[in-house]
């Protein structure tokens, strides 16, 4: 069994109720849900649009590999409605569900990349992970979450909307 930590987000439609099911698809056929963050909304990064963005992050113990839980999470989106456009650049989306860290591994093969190659300077991702997980390390950077939220130069607005309880 391994730890993943994945971020889910949504600025499309019933924002929660997307977060809320793309949860249950994970710990349905997935693995078991350990921690889950309190959800953020947060201004779009990369693109401009006028609904922000609702993210949420947990862990996820699998025993699936890195590569087959990319496939369950692209399976989960295409089932809530998350349309893939081939085009430069950002876009709204029902659901998007992406791979933070896979344990300690790292991973560089066509179509995955862990640790999550941006996740470092986005805020969005860092406040969300240092409230499950302050103490862990990133294994590329080895700092911890805390540090690396705390040191982000990310200055986008990213604001606590719910606490909830695994």
């Amino acid at each position: 069994m391994e730890i993943s930590y994945l971020i889910l987000g949504s600025n499309m439609g019933d924002r929660m109720d997307y977060i809320r099911r793309g949860i249950a698809l994970l710990g349905s056929s997935l693995g078991t849900i350990t921690e889950m963050s309190s959800v953020y909304e947060s201004e779009p990064w990369g693109f401009d649009h006028p609904t922000w963005f609702l993210n949420q992050v947990v862990a996820l113990e699998t025993n699936l590999d890195a590569e087959e839980l990319l496939e369950g999470t692209q399976r989960i989106e295409q089932e809530l409605g998350r349309i893939r456009m081939h085009t430069a650049g950002y876009q709204a989306r029902t659901i998007d569900i992406d791979i933070l860290l896979y344990g300690n591994d790292v991973i560089n093969i066509s179509g995955l990349v862990i640790p999550h190659p941006r996740m470092a300077g986005r805020m969005f991702v860092l406040k969300p992970m240092a409230e499950i997980a302050p103490k862990l390390m990133h294994p590329v950077l080895g700092q911890t979450m805390e540090y690396l939220r705390n040191h982000c130069v990310d200055t986008s607005v990213s604001e606590t909307v719910r606490r909830v309880r695994p």
